[in-house]
């Protein structure tokens, strides 16, 4: 049977920052949640957009000259090749939409770095995938 997935749900259900979770999939692209809070690293995607949609809180993104201010249900799609930021001074949600191929923080690791292993991992009990 079909389940519709709360994305703001799954969202407030994660217990990691910075840890995205694959909810869904489009083609090439996967379709991604996450709680952010604090700082994730400077860091590019070479061959990859990446889209930011708030769906809960606000969110910087800080671009090399400019940053990007979201408020919920706001949206901004940082471009293959540019060093980017994201930065959320209070609890954030988002949802993302990424290449299947698209690294976590592109070339640069942190503590913060997930693997695509890591953000397919099953979601908790009472969310759907």
């Amino acid at each position: 049977m079909a389940k519709a997935v709360s994305l703001k749900e799954v969202a407030a259900s994660l217990v990691e920052h910075w840890s995205p979770r694959v909810v869904g999939e489009v083609d090439d692209a996967y379709i991604k949640v996450a709680k952010l809070q604090g700082s994730l690293t400077w860091h590019s995607h070479d061959n990859e957009d990446e889209l930011f949609l708030v769906l809960k809180g606000h969110l910087r993104i800080e671009l090399e000259h400019e940053a990007v201010e979201l408020r919920e249900g706001e949206m901004y799609v940082v471009p293959k090749g540019v060093r980017h930021n994201p930065v959320a001074d209070s609890e954030c949600h988002i949802l993302l939409i990424e290449r299947k191929s698209t690294l976590h923080t592109g070339d640069v690791v942190t503590d913060k770095t997930r693997s695509l292993d890591e953000q397919l991992r099953p979601l908790e009990a009472g969310t759907e995938r």
